[in-house]
């Protein structure tokens, strides 16, 4: 199989397996002028790498010329001097092939990692913009598939596939050439054999690219399955709910028929490479054959033949590439499309066009008839970055919000309470812009957050949510991840104004304590501490959090509650609350239900109008005056 080795071989195998699904997609129009665009900042360099790839190719097909005339002008003759050098040009080509390669790597390099790192950086930047809605709905592997897969496939239009497409129409032309000027009736037998090779090969890659496919997807698959056992929350689960065996015995069958597709694959990839091998040692007998018999009757010379048969293992491998290229450009096409989707998804919170800072000082939020709908997928998502089907795919959401109007002033705390669902979490997201309202306005110091710089509201405006994040880092990276200048004393500062310094200091590593996944690591109340010290090391004017304290235990309670009076102390806050304490040291408390506002006061004036609120009290709060007076005494 001599023929097939090495490039062509690899180039053959690879044009095989790819899946010829992709030839069923739709490409958007302007894809290709977009793709001209992404190769553009690389144009030196592409046409350097193509001048390599052609002069390579050229290069190629000298040395069976060369082997032609050592034969017939050197050896036969017994010219030494001629036999030496060809012999040194024969070697000087090999050189020459050689550093050839190297550079044409080079250059595919440059441009290949070149492209890959404006791609990915792109869709990074872009994708991080995009609003928290979008990320409710799209599955996160999706989204890396398109950073790592899609990215690499498209690398390989302007690398791979480019230059294996100008190296086999140079090589093709160029081999037929030599070979029509040395013989056409050889040529011709060759070509006759033609059939024999590309039809059981293009059998075995239609059953080689199905099964990839299916490989492919099983593969993912079993990585899903690998992905969720394997984080905290997914391995806590299988522990608590889980039963090991059948937990074993499923992702055993999913290996085993990763396994065994793979032996398929392996097979058929036998099965293509004896029957090339085959056909080239059937082509390579007919040449020396019907060339043989013309060479003893001297109607060429024997260097001839010799030439002829080493062009004929060059040939099959450019004609099966090529006859597969509309599947290679098909499938980089497919990739910068997916690339290009992402990238044309426009951010439905973005920074207005001349937008100002929020005015310094304290700050009033203020909510004017606000009105808010939860977008629905078109306007959020993409139905490729989702993994199941979207039954409200085409339907306009509920109305959440429906006229909500109040003023939190300067220094004042705003307690909203209300059932689950009622709107209390909606309306603490529009006041940091997680979302737009769809009616009315949100303004902090009366200007319109829409009309803010998003970093503005991102200085003006700390959020603490029911169930806070940290990321698998040390605490020192967690906390400055809100101030990233802050210095080791200032954190140190801010943890003992969440009361958990003395924790830190007792870990062996201090702030280079590792949290661990999603700070699973930490307890409940330790990590609502941690965060509470992100934001008091960010300072901001406005305060929303979910106070969140039902499931901690006594201790972490109270020392939650205290840190909390530290991040509120001075601060506009807007907090969701779920202790009677809160609630009644509230300057306002908001009864929210139904999206809109039922009632509004303080504490003892709402239970004494005995409406929702006095429902609510005896429902989630009547209970809570043992625990408060445990919790908020001088001590805790």
């Amino acid at each position: 199989m001599a023929m097939m080795g090495g490039h062509y071989g690899y180039e053959v195998m690879r044009s095989l397996r790819r899946d010829r699904s992709v030839m069923q997609e739709r490409i958007a129009p302007g894809t290709i002028r977009r793709i001209g665009a992404c190769a553009w900042p690389f144009r030196w360099q592409i046409a350097a790498f193509l001048l390599l790839v052609v002069v390579s190719a050229v290069t190629a097909i000298a040395n069976p010329l060369l082997m032609k005339a050592i034969i017939d002008d050197g050896i036969v003759p017994k010219r030494l001097t001629v036999v030496v050098w060809l012999s040194v040009a024969i070697a000087a080509l090999a050189v020459l092939d050689a550093g050839l390669s190297l550079a044409q790597r080079w250059f595919s390099a440059r441009i290949g990692e070149g492209l890959i790192y404006n791609l990915r950086t792109e869709v990074f930047d872009h994708v991080q913009r995009m609003p928290v809605a979008f990320f409710m709905r799209a599955q996160t592997g999706a989204l890396v598939s398109r950073l790592n897969t899609d990215v690499i496939g498209a690398q390989r239009a302007l690398t791979t596939t480019l230059s294996s497409v100008v190296s086999n129409v140079v090589s093709l032309v160029m081999v037929l050439g030599a070979m029509i000027v040395l013989s056409w009736q050889i040529t011709l037998v060759a070509l006759v054999l033609l059939p024999i090779f590309i039809v059981p090969a293009k059998w075995i890659g239609r059953r080689m690219s199905q099964l990839t496919r299916e490989q492919m997807q099983l593969d993912a698959e079993m990585s899903s399955v690998m992905t969720e056992r394997f984080n905290v929350a997914g391995a806590m689960l299988a522990k608590l709910y889980g039963r090991p065996e059948e937990e074993a015995a499923h992702f055993s069958e999913r290996a085993g028929r990763v396994r065994d597709v793979g032996v398929t694959v392996a097979m058929y990839g036998a099965l293509f490479r004896i029957a090339l091998g085959l056909v080239a040692a059937l082509a390579t007998a007919l040449v020396y054959g019907f060339g043989g018999a013309l060479a003893v009757s001297g109607a060429f010379e024997l260097g001839t033949l010799v030439a002829l048969s080493t062009l004929l293992m060059r040939l099959y491998g450019p004609l099966t590439s090529l006859s597969n290229v509309h599947v290679d450009v098909m499938t980089a096409l497919v990739s910068f499309d997916r690339v290009f989707e992402v990238l044309d998804l426009k951010p439905m919170v973005a920074e207005r066009p001349g937008a100002r800072p929020i005015p310094p000082g304290p700050v009033t939020i203020e909510f004017e008839d606000v009105r808010f709908r939860y977008p629905s997928a078109e306007e959020v998502s993409l139905a490729s970055l989702e993994a199941v089907a979207r039954p409200d795919a085409g339907r306009p959401s509920q109305e959440v919000l429906k006229g909500v109007s109040f003023t939190a002033r300067p220094g004042e705390l705003v307690a909203l309470v209300g059932y689950s669902g009622a709107g209390k979490t909606t309306i603490t997201a529009l006041v940091s812009r997680l979302f737009d309202v769809t009616g009315g306005a949100v303004r902090l110091n009366g200007l319109d957050v829409r009309d803010a710089t998003l970093e503005s509201i991102r200085e003006t405006v700390g959020v603490v949510p029911q169930d806070p994040h940290l990321f698998h880092d040390t605490i020192r990276a967690n906390l400055r991840y809100a101030r990233p200048d802050a210095t080791d004393e200032e954190l140190w500062e801010a943890l003992r104004a969440a009361q958990i310094a003395d924790l830190v200091e007792s870990l062996p590593d201090g702030l280079d304590t590792v949290v661990g996944d999603r700070g699973y690591r930490l307890s409940g109340g330790e990590k609502q501490r941690i965060a509470l010290a992100r934001l008091l090391l960010k300072a901001p004017r406005v305060v929303v959090l979910d106070e969140a304290t039902a499931h901690l235990d006594s201790e972490s309670e109270a020392a939650v509650q205290k840190a909390l009076k530290s991040a509120l102390r001075g601060r506009t806050s807007l907090v969701i609350a779920h202790r009677l304490s809160t609630i009644r040291e509230a300057d306002t408390i908001l009864v929210i239900d139904g999206g809109r506002i039922a009632e509004q006061g303080r504490h003892e004036e709402l239970l004494a109008r005995g409406g929702l609120y006095a429902e609510l009290y005896r429902t989630q709060f009547a209970d809570a005056p043992a625990r408060a007076a445990v919790t908020d005494s001088p001590a805790g």
